[in-house]
């Protein structure tokens, strides 16, 4: 059986370098004619002088291979993005350091963990909100203003010639409304994403942002990828939405163009649009990026932004193995 060996401490390690190179020295002294007489010449102060700094040279150059892991467990504390899982440090070095490294990996690992499971339960949370008032719109303010639309239609017909005008304003007025609550409902709720998935429900969005802005949405969608499950589909949705309304609002482009379809690893989502673009600056994000970030997490899958002035934004969001075949999560119950 294969016995492994511990790296030794790095109090033995800073201790051998220095035991190691004191003896370096004396030996040099005891087997070469270098002496220092009193007082001691120019010459054996120069001597001397170049083993002091050969000497602190040989132990700054050694400590610091050795302490580097300690410097590189530093930067990755300060750069670490719960909402980026993956980071993680090679646990190397002296015993001490590979602890700690190997620690902390394990620390950053739960902390993603909890991390998703606590975003999870937000967006669930959202979206049954979101559920419960695109239902109360569409059931209570959607029925109450049909019904509206149908008793002024009733006076209209029984009016005299003076206020039948009148009517039909207040009729096309409360259609307009009725269809403004209408998309409404659908923006907090798609149910073309119930029914018939996640590629007619990006077609219909297309449709929605191209008639509600000037933009050319070109769509690349692949019908035949396949249902996901419907955690997966909703987040690629959301995502695919709010990266369309920043386009619209903020990226003063003409041309978007949308892609959904399979890779080598699974399936992936890309919004690309020929606008300004930005600066790009991780933790220094717009409340819509993290949003869609926190979406991303929740949902198990990858995103990506690549953005600079003057080229466009780049909205990629890659999910793997996440099909509809392989078991889901555990519905959380709602109320």
């Amino acid at each position: 059986m294969k016995r492994s060996i511990s790296p030794p401490s790095l109090f033995w390690r800073v201790f051998l370098l220095n035991a190691g190179l004191m003896v370096v020295a004396v030996v040099a002294l005891a087997l070469t004619p270098a002496t220092v007489s009193s007082p001691a010449t120019t010459r054996q102060l120069a001597t001397l002088a170049a083993g002091v700094v050969a000497l602190l040279a040989a132990n700054l150059v050694l400590l610091r291979v050795s302490l580097r892991p300690l410097s590189e467990l530093e930067g990755l504390m300060q750069q670490v993005d719960l909402l980026r899982p993956g980071q993680r440090l090679e646990a190397a070095g002296a015993r001490e350091l590979a602890a700690v490294t190997a620690a902390f990996n394990e620390m950053l690992q739960r902390l993603e963990l909890e991390r998703q499971a606590s975003t999870r339960l937000s967006v669930d949370s959202q979206e049954d909100e979101r559920r419960q008032l695109a239902g109360e719109l569409h059931d209570e303010v959607g029925q109450g203003l049909t019904a509206l639309l149908l008793e002024l239609r009733t006076v209209s017909e029984e009016a005299s010639d003076g206020t039948g005008e009148r009517l039909a304003e207040a009729q096309r007025l409360v259609r307009q409304t009725l269809d403004e609550v209408s998309r409404i409902a659908r923006r907090l709720r798609p149910t073309v994403l119930d029914d018939l998935g996640l590629g007619s429900a990006l077609e219909n969005l297309a449709d929605v942002v191209e008639r509600s802005s000037d933009l050319v949405v070109e769509r690349h969608i692949d019908h035949d990828a396949g249902r996901l499950t419907p955690e997966t589909e909703l987040a690629l949705y959301r995502i695919a939405q709010e990266a369309l309304t920043n386009v619209s609002r903020h990226a003063d482009a003409t041309r978007v163009e949308l892609t959904f379809g399979r890779n080598a690893a699974g399936v992936e989502l890309r919004v690309t649009d020929d606008g300004r673009g930005m600066l790009y600056v991780r933790g220094l994000e717009s409340g819509g990026i993290r949003g869609m970030r926190e979406r991303a997490l929740a949902a198990g899958a990858e995103l990506k932004l690549e953005s600079r002035p003057g080229v466009g934004t780049v909205v990629a969001v890659a999910v793997h193995g996440r099909r509809a075949d392989m078991p889901a999560a555990p519905a959380r119950e709602r109320t």
